[in-house]
């Protein structure tokens, strides 16, 4: 049977769609399986935690948006018997703020369009910065988005773990100071591990969230938003919090 030019063309047509959208398929697949491994394997790790998050702890932790970037605010104390150090540069703080990510992109005064590419497309060194924070953190913090984590002792053991593995140690164990740090009582610390595309600052939030037990998949988490969102929804599905999840606090029935 002779086809048309017209025919023809179609069949053509429909083949080469049908090879683009499997070549597509086959790149996506590629790059989630890259991403998985990414966020298994980069350093810092996340912590292995058997069990699912209840959200019932009476342990307060907050995750903050600085609208590009995310970090934890911690209890001090748990913090201090991790990372000793830290007590002698913070003394009696109520709480501490960590971030992690590249070390001149996260410390510079001024950020260029050189900065941004060369902390994506390159594996940079990184730094943690930890910020002391009063017992209200909602007020230090009044102007920033944030989302409220209701931890048990051992969910935030966790999730202290993870913290205290993004620090870069000495052959002694201790932590290393570099600069003041960016607002605040605030210090920068050598960070572990590299930034890159597949392993950025929100990707290490999403990393620590995964180690108290939470279903999150940090790949895909390469923006602020992201982070807050998955939060919100997760924690309005949970108990109907109001606030984002701020305003019932911890420890309630």
């Amino acid at each position: 049977m002779k086809l048309s030019v017209a025919t023809w063309m179609v069949a053509v047509a429909a083949t080469a769609q049908r090879v683009t959208i499997t070549q597509g398929i086959k790149a996506y697949v590629s790059l989630i399986l890259l991403l998985s491994i990414s966020a298994c394997s980069d350093t810092p790790k996340i912590v292995q935690y058997p069990d699912s998050y209840t959200g019932h702890g009476e342990n307060e932790v907050y995750v903050v948006s600085h609208a590009w970037h995310t970090g934890f605010v911690i209890p001090s104390t748990k913090v201090y018997e991790a990372v000793p150090s830290l007590e002698d540069r913070f003394g009696g703080s109520a709480n501490i703020e960590f971030g992690w990510g590249d070390k001149k992109f996260y410390q510079a005064k001024e950020i260029t369009a050189g900065l941004k590419i060369r902390a994506i497309l390159w594996p940079t060194e990184t730094v943690v910065h930890a910020v002391a924070v009063p017992g209200n953190v909602r007020d230090y913090f009044a102007n920033s988005q944030m989302e409220l984590l209701c931890l048990s002792d051992k969910e935030l053991t966790s999730l202290v773990d993870f913290v205290s593995n993004s620090f870069r140690k000495n052959r002694s164990g201790e932590v290393e100071q570099l600069s003041k740090g960016i607002y605040g009582d605030s210090q920068f610390y050598k960070g572990a591990g590299n930034y890159h595309l597949l392993n950025t600052c929100n990707e290490w939030t999403a990393k620590g969230i995964k180690s108290i037990g939470m279903d999150i998949f940090p790949a895909t988490k390469f923006t602020a938003e992201s982070i807050m969102t998955y939060l919100s929804e997760h924690n309005v599905k949970r108990n109907n919090r109001t606030v984002s999840g701020i305003a019932s606090g911890c420890g309630f029935k």
